[in-house]
């Protein structure tokens, strides 16, 4: 391994990593986009590992910022990544544990790195680092075995199913980890007071670096070694209150993260309860923006022209530390660059987290303390204050609702005055904060005053904030937005449909690559909570030019595409008919990214490398024409005619292994089977011996997929001929019966596979009722549960079917349980109440018979 840097190239590499950290530099943005044009250089990452492992002389923050920038890299453009350069990268990485850094930052920097090859590119393709990794735990040199152990917690935390899978020389890894583990453990417990005992002797150390290691060992022996703490428990909490509070943030930041862990522990609750009237204003304080934080967004009360971005995290997220603190990029390179200063984890960040699970620990008795606080700091004359104090209440919102309704009522005008608030960063907060009390504010439409007074001003509030100026606060909108989508219902929504889609296609108009991406969630989750009311002709012309228009300017293999697939399939599912004008040229596009996709995967297998398929190519392409065949039912048949989507059906379903392209296939399949059945019958004899293989998948990764093969087989068996369904009948209740006894199985496969038992007995009534005494029990208790609808009508309308052939079946028990059940039916179809009929007068008779023999 050869390769030096130009000297020239790195010496520019390294102004922009100082620049990046200099405190006297607030434009990040054009320190990004510079560092962005490194991309180009094949050998950039080299010359980062360079700066991270060899350039010791060179100041240690910018070494880190060298190596995160290197991992964000390799985690976004790791097939990009040349191999040699990758190789290079590989190789300084592991030698550098021979002899490790003497900053604990760079150390952990290297490991992420290593982490990130490994997320990347599996155990099993760099088993090289794993022995490196074990063999270090043996090391003489502290530092060695810390860098190491550290490294390996990363791969397992970041890649669990990998390297729980992963075999070398036959193999499983853990084998080799797992036991070079354990007496670490042991060393400790023997040696535990000890340890402990150095802890607190240095624990004043003026030296930074070794105070936030003992707050890191303080926060891991609580979580491994809990018992052993207990006599030195308050003293604990009291040095954790004291460095909670440093002015370094990294001390404050190791310190933080003890109450989060302290939450998870229920039997010591009680120790901390004192103690909370000092912890919690601490952390208030700690949300607070440090000058490094809002050195990272370009200042305080920036109102620049920015263009929207997307967070790449969706909506919903229960934790704000995950998505609400992202700088903005001003294209899809840049965006994806993204985190690479700003996603690591701040002491703000920690302090909403802790905040958040202290509120759902401990409910009143955290709420008491923290409401006259934010009292004071809501309305308090610094911005930055007023934001914090806003963060806490959102933070706090989730845990401690019941506490924290009774003052809503003065708390979300509040909140809605500061969606407009003059400083970017309240707006953006506030949006977040507002989407936490959703449930709350759309409860307020029971009564006009609650609905005029609440309801109305945070929906035109958000919607305004969609087309705000800033691209962080857009995104905070949209997200808040689908969350209100989310609670309210049509009556909610409906008559706000028109302003809604006005505001949102004007977004779809402004937006471009990351925040249109969540745009498009938002909108197909406003068509989800509207259902058909959307298909009304005002609402269609608004809503689809923009959309239609975005979808031909995407090539077929832009990944752009995804997020617009899956809000189309939510529009034409919500549309039904009123997708019809657009069908035609969906439906074709969607069908011929299947075909090149599994065309591509033929390449693949010739190789042995079908881990190289992507599946989304695939997977959203067939949700969306699950999505239109939903929406149009038989009308759909054309189209279903004219395409090779069946013939590409009947490949997907052989797709064994990829359990993400069986999902939809089945889904489709179960879908074109209610829509128009006589499209499919050809293909079935092929397809359905695949889908009955599926039944009896019970790995957990299957779930789903099994799942949706379970119902397709039930309503295939409604309409396939009795010949031809006959053949299968005893395989699939032999898969099937197992499934309704055992409580663990979840309840939506449960119902699942009742209701194809009993859809056998429509047109294989005969074949199907030779097996009602294994069954019948089972099935009528489980069914019972089960909301009345179309489905479960079919399915008894085939019991009914199997023990009008075979009443005997059913002894008394099971007899009593029927006729209750048919007691209680409100609404059964024609059908189904002949069947009800004919059987309880049957088994009236057959009572009187066995009463008068």
């Amino acid at each position: 391994m050869s390769w030096q840097p130009e000297p020239r190239g790195l010496n520019q590499l390294l102004s922009l990593l100082r620049d990046a950290i200099s405190p006297n530099n607030r434009d990040r943005v054009l320190v990004q986009q510079s560092l962005a044009l490194f991309n180009d250089i094949a050998d950039y990452n080299s010359y980062l590992i360079y700066i991270l492992v060899q350039m010791t002389q060179e100041d240690n923050h910018t070494r880190a910022i060298a190596g995160l920038t290197l991992k964000n890299n390799l985690l976004n453009h790791f097939d990009r990544t040349p191999l040699p350069v990758l190789e290079h990268v590989k190789y300084i990485s592991l030698r550098s544990m021979d002899i490790p850094d003497s900053d604990a930052i760079v150390r952990r920097t290297i490991g992420s790195v290593i982490t990130a090859i490994i997320v990347q590119g599996q155990v099993i393709n760099w088993p090289q680092a794993l022995t490196v990794l074990v063999h270090q735990l043996d090391s003489t040199n502290p530092l060695a075995v810390e860098m190491a152990l550290d490294t390996l917690q990363k791969i397992c935390e970041d890649n669990a199913k990998d390297i729980s899978e992963a075999k070398i020389d036959n193999r499983p890894v853990l084998d080799t980890i797992i036991p070079r583990l354990i007496p670490f453990n042991t060393s400790l417990l023997l040696n535990m007071d000890s340890y402990l005992q150095s802890l607190f002797l240095i624990a004043s150390d003026e030296d930074t670096e070794v105070r936030q290691e003992v707050c890191r060992s303080f926060v891991m022996l609580l979580d491994n070694f809990t018992e052993s703490l207990l006599p030195y428990l308050n003293q604990l909490i009291e040095y954790m209150i004291f460095c909670n509070q440093s002015t370094n943030t990294k001390i404050a930041l190791e310190a933080c993260d003890f109450w989060n862990q302290f939450t998870m522990l229920k039997h010591l609750h009680a120790y901390l309860i004192p103690y909370l009237p000092k912890v919690i204003p601490v952390i208030l304080n700690s949300l607070i923006y440090t000058e490094d934080d809002l050195l990272m967004f370009g200042g305080g009360d920036e109102e620049e022209d920015l263009h929207p971005r997307f967070n790449s995290r969706y909506r919903n997220s229960s934790r704000y530390a995950r998505n609400s603190e992202e700088d903005d990029s001003e294209d899809d390179e840049d965006d994806q660059d993204d985190d690479e200063f700003f996603s690591e984890w701040t002491l703000r960040k920690f302090s909403a987290t802790s905040l958040e699970a202290l509120t759902s620990a401990f409910k009143s008795q955290v709420t008491d303390i923290l409401l006259p606080l934010l009292n004071q700091a809501l309305f308090s004359k610094d911005w930055q204050v007023v934001e914090s104090g806003i963060l806490a209440l959102g933070a706090a919102a989730e845990g401690g609702v019941d506490e924290i309704s009774p003052h809503l009522p003065e708390m979300i005008p509040f909140l809605i005055t500061n969606l407009s608030n003059p400083n970017a960063h309240v707006r953006y907060i506030t949006c977040w904060t507002v989407s936490r009390f959703s449930g709350w504010i759309v409860g307020q439409c029971t009564s006009d005053q609650g609905r005029t007074q609440f309801y109305e001003p945070v929906l035109r509030e958000l919607l305004r904030r969609i087309l705000d100026r800033s691209r962080r606060v857009q995104e905070a909108a949209c997200s808040a937005f689908s969350t209100l989508e989310e609670q309210a219902t049509e009556q909610e929504l409906v008559p706000y449909l028109p302003v809604i889609l006005n505001h949102l296609t004007r977004a779809l108009r402004l937006y471009r690559n990351k925040n249109l991406r969540l745009l498009y969630d938002t909108i197909g989750t406003l068509a989800e909570s509207v259902g058909s009311s959307l298909n009304e002709p005002a609402c269609i012309a608004v809503l689809m030019p923009p959309l239609i228009s975005r979808w031909n300017g995407l090539e077929d293999t832009d990944s752009d595409l995804f997020p617009l697939l899956g809000c189309l399939t939510d529009i034409a599912t919500s549309l039904g008919i009123g997708f019809l004008p657009f069908t035609e040229p969906v439906f074709s596009r969607c069908v011929m990214l299947v075909s090149t996709t599994l065309q591509s995967s033929i390449q693949y297998d010739e190789y042995d490398d079908l881990d190289e398929l992507d599946d989304e190519f695939i997977v959203v392409p067939l949700d969306l024409l699950s999505g239109i065949v939903q929406g149009l039912g038989n009308t759909v048949e054309p189209f279903v005619k004219q395409s090779t989507l069946l013939p590409l059906l009947a490949v997907c379903a052989h797709y064994d292994s990829r359990c993400e392209v069986l999902q939809p296939t089945y889904a489709l399949i179960g879908d074109l089977a209610k829509a128009c059945f006589s499209t499919l019958d050809p293909y079935l004899e092929n397809i359905m011996p695949e889908l009955i293989r599926q039944l009896e998948n019970d790995d957990p990764a299957f779930r789903s997929a099994r799942n949706n093969a379970i119902w397709a087989v039930g309503e295939i068996s409604m309409r396939w001929s009795k010949e031809k369904m006959d053949v299968h009948v005893q395989q699939i209740l032999q898969s099937l019966i197992p499934l309704i006894h055992p409580q663990s199985l979840s309840v939506e496969l449960q119902e699942n596979a009742i209701t194809t038992i009993g859809r056998l007995g429509i047109h294989s009534a005969e074949t199907a009722a030779y097996f009602l005494p294994q069954f019948n029990r089972a099935w009528l208790f489980r069914s019972r549960s089960m909301r009345e609808n179309d489905e479960k009508d079919s399915a008894f309308v085939g019991f009914c079917n199997m023990v009008v052939l075979f009443p005997h079946a059913l002894n008394e028990v099971a007899i009593r349980m029927l006729l209750d059940i048919i007691g209680q039916w409100q609404s059964p179809s024609p059908p189904l109440a002949l069947l009800f009929d004919q059987i309880t007068s049957g088994y009236r008779g057959l009572v009187t018979e066995k009463a008068n023999p």
